[in-house]
């Protein structure tokens, strides 16, 4: 019998699960933290300077963590950080 699990585990997927914990147990995230775990454990390709000079997280990323939050974590535009809603 073949068993199939319901998980996405791209890596998009799992790093929007890491921010979403360490959300859920901080209160919040700082993008500058988030830009540099990312990095050092997915990879720079999830990661780009956008047009403003910024470094953000790759558009895929940014997806995926606003699907599995679904709108309980707010980002503060000033800040530069997501937080608990």
């Amino acid at each position: 019998m073949e068993v199939i699990l319901n998980v996405d585990t791209t890596t998009e997927n799992q790093i929007a699960e890491w921010m979403i914990n360490e959300i859920k147990f901080r209160g919040m995230l700082r993008q500058e933290e988030a830009i540099e775990h990312v990095k050092q454990h997915f990879g720079e390709q999830y990661v780009f300077v956008n047009d403003k000079g910024n470094v953000s997280l790759e558009k895929e990323v940014k997806k995926a963590f606003r699907k599995q939050h679904g709108g309980r974590i707010a980002w503060d535009r000033d800040g530069f950080f997501w937080a608990w809603t």
